[in-house]
Parts: C-alpha cells; structure tokens; sequence
C-alpha cells in the first residue's frame, strides 16, 4: 500500500490554539507609587544618575505585570547600560551646545549630520528595546536597515510637508509598517499588513472630531469672553475664575477625545492586521471614546494632585489597554528558538546597548 501523503490546505492549516484570551495587567497604583517616588527622589538626590536605575524599576513592574496564558514579561536591561547611553548623551549635547556658541556653522553642520544619523539611532534604539524584551524565556529583535529607515524617518516626513501634509497618512503608514514588519519573536518574523486607506480614513475621522471640537471649544470661549467682558471689575465675581477654567477644562477635553479618535483607530487597524505566524495572533477593541475619558480624567488628576497622580494614571492605562487586547497562541509557540540568545553579538548590537531611546511602538 502506498503512503497517504496530507494534500497541500491540509499541510498550511492553522496550527491547534493552546491558549486564546486578553492580556491581564496586575499591576496596582500603590504598589507602582511606592516604586515611583522613590525613583524621584533618588533621581534628585544624584543629579540624574539614578534615572537608569529609576527606568529599569519601571519597565521591570509594568513587564512583571503583564501577563499572556499566565507568562508574564521580561525586561532584560541592566541599569549600567541605560546610564552610559544618557552619558553619551550628555557629552554630545554639551559638545554641540559649546560648537553652536563658538561657530554657528558647525552647529548648522552638526544638525545636518543628525538627520543623517538619525536612521541609525533610531534603529539602534528598537534593536536595543526589542532585544531586551523576552517572553516565555524567547526574546523579541529588530531587523530593520538604514536605507529604509532613512526614506521612511527623514525623506517622506520631508516630502510631506511639500505636499502641504497630504502625503503625512501615508507616511505615517510606512513609519508603523516599518516598525513593526521588521519585529520578530524568536525565529517568526511579525507579518504586518496595513492599509494605507485606514490612515486616510482615521485622519478624516480626527479632522472632523478636531473641527467639530474647535467650534463648541471657540463658541464657549467666545461666551465666556463676554461674560467676563460684561463683569464690572470692581465687583468681584466668582465667574472670573471658574469660567477660565472651564475653558481650560474644554481644550484638554478637545486635545485629548482628538489624539484618543485616532489612537484608538490605528492601534486596532496595527493589531487586528499583525500575526505572528502559526504562533500568535491579536485583537484590539480600543474604543475612542473609552480611551478619551481614561485620557481626560488621567491628565485632570495629574494637574490637581501637583502630578502625585501621575503613577495612579499610568496603572489605569496600562489596565485598559491590556483589557481591550486579546492574544491567540497557537501551538507553533512551544517550538519557537531563541535566535538571540544563539547569535554571537555583533558591533552594532553591542552599539545598541548605549541608545536608550524611548520608541512607542503602538
């Protein structure tokens, strides 16, 4: 008898799930508090330098208390390597500053070598953040060029702005598709396929809440103006101060319902349209006006607690956008190989320890 070979859709099917659910965040405002005025105070005393160890504390909690099938984060990063990319930092900041003053034409030049650079770093800096994150002991890379990211980061942001920000979607289209195309997760590449039309499409969407908002925004300040116009100044009205800052309570709404809209849009559209594949697949159901209201009170916390809030903030963020994601792991996930751990280092990796460059990538 012959050998009954699996027809070709029966070889591609999907691999079996062994675990589909949202991402669960742990973390508590308290617990991140005590963590995060002890990192401030420390920072201060030093004069900066325990602001690696600071951030190192932060990644480690917020890793640590992430969690996918039960399997929480790692951040991989030593203290010691975040301080010497802020030190090298410092020096060519100090460098460029003292050039500027002495020979505005090496400061010119200085700027111009710095977009030149700037693929590079940017690069570096998703190499370095992707290198030092491991999930179920497997670490995450970043294989991205500097051709492309020099088009991408420095000459479509340029075109743009010669086509009066008509082109800026698109860009932004090849920005996200650049960063996250060139991610994998031991030996998966992430496969990414955006839609240049759904950044269209959310950039309407935000002009429209943004203009909507700009009239009910200028309409309150225009009667709130001759309110305060009409007031005699030597009668003291209590109106002199609540209706500013009612105002300034509006245009925080308005800045933060207009980034929320398009946020909320374009992580879905990353999420909904990225798989790892025959490991993982993701979907997001961030609604704008969820995120909004989260953002809004977030930001009106801070200001009135003289930024005591700002830990409470952070946790209530990372809550809700852990619940508004869920992840499908397929059984491909248990045979996954570190690539990283198995790689010798090279020149530009170990480069990349001193980039500490925050670089959000959804």
């Amino acid at each position: 008898m012959e050998p009954v070979h699996p027809t070709s859709s029966e070889s591609n099917q999907t691999p079996p799930a062994i675990f589909s659910g949202k991402v669960q965040f742990s973390g508590k405002a308290g617990e991140f508090f005590g963590i995060w005025i002890v990192n401030i105070l420390l920072s201060i005393i030093t004069l900066g330098i325990y602001s690696a160890w600071a951030k190192v504390r932060t990644y480690r909690y917020f890793y640590g208390h992430t969690r996918i099938d039960g399997h929480s984060f790692d951040y991989l990063a030593t203290p010691i390597q975040i301080l010497k990319g802020r030190i090298l930092a410092v020096i060519a900041f100090l460098i460029y500053t003292l050039l500027s003053s002495l020979a505005p034409a090496i400061g010119l030049l200085f700027a111009i070598g710095f977009l030149f650079l700037l693929p590079w770093i940017i690069n570096q800096g998703l190499r370095f953040n992707m290198r030092m994150t491991r999930h179920r002991n497997v670490r995450f890379a970043f294989s991205g060029n500097y051709g492309d990211a020099f088009i991408n980061f420095v000459l479509l942001p340029i075109a743009s702005v010669f086509t009066l920000h008509l082109l800026l979607p698109y860009v932004l289209k090849r920005i996200d598709q650049y960063m996250h195309e060139n991610i994998s997760y031991g030996n998966k590449p992430l496969t990414v396929n955006l839609q240049g039309e759904r950044y269209y499409i959310a950039a309407l969407i935000t002009l429209g809440v943004a203009i909507g908002g700009l009239v009910i925004f200028g309409f309150f300040a225009g009667a709130s103006a001759l309110t305060i116009g009409n007031l005699n100044t030597q009668n003291f009205s209590l109106s002199t101060i609540v209706v500013p800052l009612l105002i300034a309570t509006l245009y925080v709404a308005f800045l933060t319902l207009v980034g929320a809209v398009y946020h909320s849009l374009i992580r879905n559209h990353i999420f909904n349209n990225s798989e790892f594949t025959e490991v993982a697949t993701f979907d997001s159901n961030l609604k704008a006006i969820d995120y909004a209201i989260l953002l809004f009170t977030n930001v009106l916390a801070i200001i009135f607690t003289l930024g005591l809030a700002y830990p409470w903030a952070k946790v209530r963020r990372a809550k809700l956008l852990a619940s508004v994601t869920e992840v499908t792991i397929y059984s491909g996930a248990l045979s996954l190989i570190d690539v990283a751990q198995n790689e010798q280092s090279s020149f530009a990796e170990e480069a990349a320890n001193v980039f500490d460059i925050d670089i959000s990538l959804t």
